[in-house]
């Protein structure tokens, strides 16, 4: 299984926290990495993104369906994102587009074993692979790329 964490582009400021939109910069952030990934992704790639509308429109930006799921918002846990991903057992690839500093969370959880404050970058991208070597599941780290990088 692959799943990929992707952290929404840059915001506007403001509040109520799940309103707030991409600043332009944050458009052309959210594209460019959308862009990146399409040359990447098999087509049966499934998409899950917050509900707020910073992840919304960075999700878009693949112009391809996908599930908007409350459990992966804003304050949610690793464990939530894990879990609503199905990793690792859910076979294919998954992207997640949501917040810092869970992401975070769940990209440490996945090199190291443990939940630690990793920074993520906005409108990055952590690519991450389960797979089975010798009877023993390993995760490897494929791509980590920020919209700066591209």
């Amino acid at each position: 299984m692959d799943l990929i964490l992707w952290r929404h582009a840059e915001a506007e400021d403001g509040i109520p926290d799940g309103e707030r939109a991409l600043t332009k910069k944050g458009l052309k952030q959210a594209a460019a990495m959308a862009a990146w990934l399409k040359e990447r992704l098999p087509k049966r790639a499934r998409i899950l993104a917050s509900p707020a509308i910073r992840a919304q429109q960075t999700a878009a930006a693949l112009e391809a369906r996908f599930t908007t799921l409350r459990e992966i918002g804003v304050g949610a846990t690793a464990a939530d994102v894990v879990k609503s991903a199905g990793w690792p057992a859910a076979g294919g690839t998954v992207i997640v587009v949501g917040h810092q500093p869970t992401l975070g969370r769940v990209a440490a959880l996945l090199a190291t074993g443990v939940e630690a404050e990793w920074p993520v970058k906005k409108g990055a991208v952590w690519w991450f692979t389960h797979r089975v070597r010798d009877g023993d599941g390993q995760v490897v780290l494929r791509a980590v790329i920020a919209p700066d990088l591209l």
